[in-house]
């Protein structure tokens, strides 16, 4: 099954090591075993599973095709979308960060599985880790996919992102109408729109978007805000 990955993703001009598809593999069969313990995802099906957590994450190399990180995946719950792109580039300097202990297990289970290297892992609020000196705007990547809506998500990513670098947010055909509801937060944490890329998933498994954004000033030391806040009331 996960052999056809390679050719899935051909169609959108990427190329995978040979080694993936059976990594890929092996990542859908922990998944299935950890799912239950862990509450990762309702997507257990092969195929689905292969289109619809693993090729979609990799679109991401659509835009950036030599990604090398460091690149932070942000609330990375089963490990999407930054294991799929540590699969296909594996020299990819990688960060998890999950709020719930309990996903950070899992995540250092998987990448202890599939004997992952160049990977580490963070637990907390993004509220709490975007204040700490040593990840602020340290990160020249920074994704998230399937965590909040766009100006709360602004405000959690952005502190993380050097200056220069870029925010990516894996979103459903949704995106454009986010990205409107976004302005205020964008030119206020200091980002604007780089690229707004919608795209079909194959099989028709859905309408798909990434929004790309580009850091190009510094974040005011304010943000983000405590935890919760960015939630209760979005810049």
């Amino acid at each position: 099954m996960f052999k056809q990955l390679s050719t899935l993703a051909q169609q959108f001009g990427l190329s995978l090591p040979p080694a993936a598809p059976a990594l890929f593999a092996r990542y859908h069969h922990f998944l299935l075993e950890e799912n239950k313990k862990f509450n990762l995802t309702r997507i257990t099906a092969a195929e689905e599973v292969m289109i619809k957590h693993f090729l979609d994450s990799l679109m991401l190399l659509v835009i950036f095709p030599d990604v090398s990180g460091p690149l932070l995946d942000l609330g990375s719950g089963a490990g999407l979308p930054g294991i799929p792109l540590k699969l296909a580039r594996p020299t990819l300097a990688l960060t998890l960060l999950d709020a719930l202990q309990k996903r950070v297990n899992f995540l250092q289970q998987l990448s202890a599985h599939l004997s992952l290297e160049q990977v580490s892992f963070l637990h907390g609020r993004a509220e709490d880790l975007g204040q700490e000196s040593k990840l602020r705007e340290k990160y020249p990547l920074v994704v998230s996919r399937a965590v909040a809506k766009m100006p709360v998500l602004l405000e959690l990513a952005l502190p993380f992102v050097a200056l220069g670098g870029y925010f990516i947010a894996y979103k459903g055909p949704e995106g454009a109408t986010e990205l409107q509801e976004a302005e205020n937060a964008l030119q206020e944490l200091g980002g604007s729109l780089h690229k707004l890329w919608h795209y079909d998933l194959p099989q028709q498994f859905g309408k798909r978007s990434l929004i790309v954004i580009k850091k190009e000033h510094v974040t005011p030391e304010k943000y983000p805000r405590r935890a919760g806040v960015p939630a209760k009331r979005p810049l």
